[in-house]
């Protein structure tokens, strides 16, 4: 079996906002992308709660033949569903699109793709999620550290879903849908505001040195996935949860 020495894995946080000069009015009509330009984390308790958004529309995009696995899709869903106060529910549209033909990608080409493509924007009740599940690797990926996914607004992440594959076939397989799993709600997570990115925490817990993740080795938002660390966190075959510091601060920010 190959070798899976050296290779440091990541799952990176972009913090992208709309442009200061742009003077449109925010209004959620269903078609003004505005309101979904916002900050990473800038819309945590609008994902957490049904104060406003009593429903959560998610489009997810992928390009043909690097579709996540349908078992990844229900742990992501269930996720949602244990954590998010949705009462009128949570749907997901999956969306097939051809190769951009641009990889390795930037995160610019990720925006453009995702300009070129979404079409669903939040309304008064109802929040919407962009997901991408790419066919190349990231920019700037080396022979021993490459991304594996990445939040970059507050309603959009790009999951790079050619490195998960990759990672699985160099590892034997079979651990397909335990990597988008994990980088998929890892994601999801940084949007909902763990760690400290619009979700305050109720105990200090932040990685100083990492910031935007979890201080616990052992809870999903513990930034280190050196070597085979990320195939560590699912020992026993199990996907790691988040823990109990994480927990909290979601249900203090009205999440389950």
């Amino acid at each position: 079996m190959k070798n899976i020495k050296f290779y440091s894995i990541l799952l990176v946080l972009f913090v992208l906002g709309c442009n200061k000069d742009d003077n449109n009015e925010i209004v959620e009509n269903g078609t003004n992308p505005i309101p979904n330009l916002q900050i990473t984390g800038s819309s945590a308790n609008a994902f957490l709660t049904s104060q406003k958004y009593t429903s959560l529309t998610i489009e997810l995009f992928y390009v043909e033949n690097f579709r996540p696995t349908t078992q990844a899709l229900n742990n992501f869903k269930n996720f949602l569903e244990q954590r998010l106060n949705k009462s009128n529910g949570i749907t997901i549209i999956e969306k097939q699109i051809a190769s951009p033909g641009t990889s390795p990608y930037d995160i610019n080409e990720i925006v453009k793709i995702e300009k070129d493509n979404r079409t669903k924007y939040n309304t008064t009740d109802n929040l919407t999620l962009f997901i991408l599940f790419a066919d190349g690797n990231f920019s700037t990926d080396t022979n021993t550290t490459f991304t594996l996914g990445s939040a970059y607004r507050n309603t959009s992440c790009v999951i790079y879903e050619n490195s998960i594959i990759n990672l699985s076939n160099l590892i034997g397989g079979g651990r397909r849908t335990d990597l988008e799993s994990i980088v998929l709600i890892h994601e999801i997570c940084h949007l909902l505001g763990l760690v400290n990115l619009g979700t305050v925490m109720q105990n200090n817990h932040e990685d100083a040195a990492h910031g935007g993740h979890c201080n616990n080795k052992n809870c999903l938002m513990y930034w280190q996935t050196e070597n085979n660390g990320i195939m560590g966190m699912m020992t026993g075959g199990n996907i790691p949860g988040l823990d109990a510091n994480c927990l909290a601060d979601l249900k203090a920010n009205g999440g389950k």
